[in-house]
């Protein structure tokens, strides 16, 4: 059964509206409007109703690249949001980027509570965790404050920092910080013999590690699901994968998932969106999830 979720309780996060490629969203008490390729319909609110909410715009120079246009110059180009569940609660700094991004991705909060609710039903007092393709960190920071031992890989040197200042300002500590391809980690924990109790893995379609490896979602996914399910630990495990390619379907995921690991148990599938409050629902990648207990 393919499920469809989306985050349900998230007060520093709304999504408004969402259309003509483009999504009016709240982190905080900040409104952005931000280009959304996967918003192909109309807009539910009019052209008025969305220069008069949002408080900052981004215009793209490029298909990578713009700047962020503020109704008051005197807006922060930073500022603080929390999350918070029934078991964590962490806190994030977010930023204006100049690759339209603020560093955070809001539909992930799905699997956040996930990972904190997995981590809480084992018996192993202090599991060990592993982010991949880790970003500015929420995942990681969720775990270590459910109580892991918390491994963060990422490629680049300045988003691993940016992860550092989240558990700073999260009141956490002793997150294992990688600056390292996310592949070449992975095989070289299992020639050391590692065990994970918990695999995070959010690759992007392409990428670079920071020796120039090459990484494309299609052509490197399944070596990198027969490594990783090799590290989990036989008795208390669970994993994610969460994909945002306009190509990947959940049924992908499901397949990459069942061939690279036969004996999955309690595996669960679906598509992760986000509801908007004018009503529509935003498309924002597929997941593969399992925990075994």
């Amino acid at each position: 059964m393919i499920q469809l979720l989306a985050p349900t309780h998230w007060k520093d996060y709304e999504l408004i509206d969402c259309g003509d490629f483009e999504k009016l969203e709240r982190f905080g008490n900040v409104i952005l409007i931000r280009p959304e390729p996967q918003a192909v319909w109309k807009k539910t609110l009019s052209e008025q109703e969305w220069k008069k909410t949002a408080t900052i715009t981004f215009r793209g120079r490029s298909a990578t690249s713009g700047e962020w246009v503020k109704k008051n110059p005197a807006l922060p180009d930073r500022w603080h949001v929390e999350y918070k569940n029934d078991e964590v609660a962490i806190k994030l700094r977010l930023g204006l980027t100049s690759f339209k991004h603020v560093g955070v991705f809001p539909e992930q909060a799905v699997n956040w509570d996930f990972i904190s609710s997995s981590i809480k039903k084992f018996k192993t007092p202090q599991p060990k965790v592993l982010n991949l393709f880790a970003y500015t960190g929420a995942a990681s920071l969720i775990a270590n404050a459910a109580g892991a031992e918390t491994t963060h890989v990422d490629s680049i040197k300045q988003v691993v920092t940016w992860a550092n200042e989240n558990q700073e300002l999260s009141g956490l500590k002793n997150t294992r910080w990688m600056v390292e391809d996310a592949l070449k980690f992975v095989k070289k924990e299992l020639k050391r013999g590692k065990k994970y109790n918990g695999i995070i893995l959010d690759p992007p379609a392409y990428g670079h590690g920071p020796n120039g490896e090459k990484w494309k979602l299609e052509d490197h996914i399944q070596e990198m699901m027969h490594d990783v399910v090799q590290l989990l630990d036989e008795k208390e495990h669970f994993l994610i994968l969460n994909t945002y390619s306009l190509g990947f379907s959940s049924v992908i995921v499901e397949n990459l998932i069942r061939t690279s690991f036969p004996s999955v148990k309690n595996l669960e599938t679906g598509e992760l969106y986000l509801q908007a409050t004018a009503g529509i629902k935003l498309p924002l990648g597929v997941f593969g999830k399992f925990c075994n207990v």
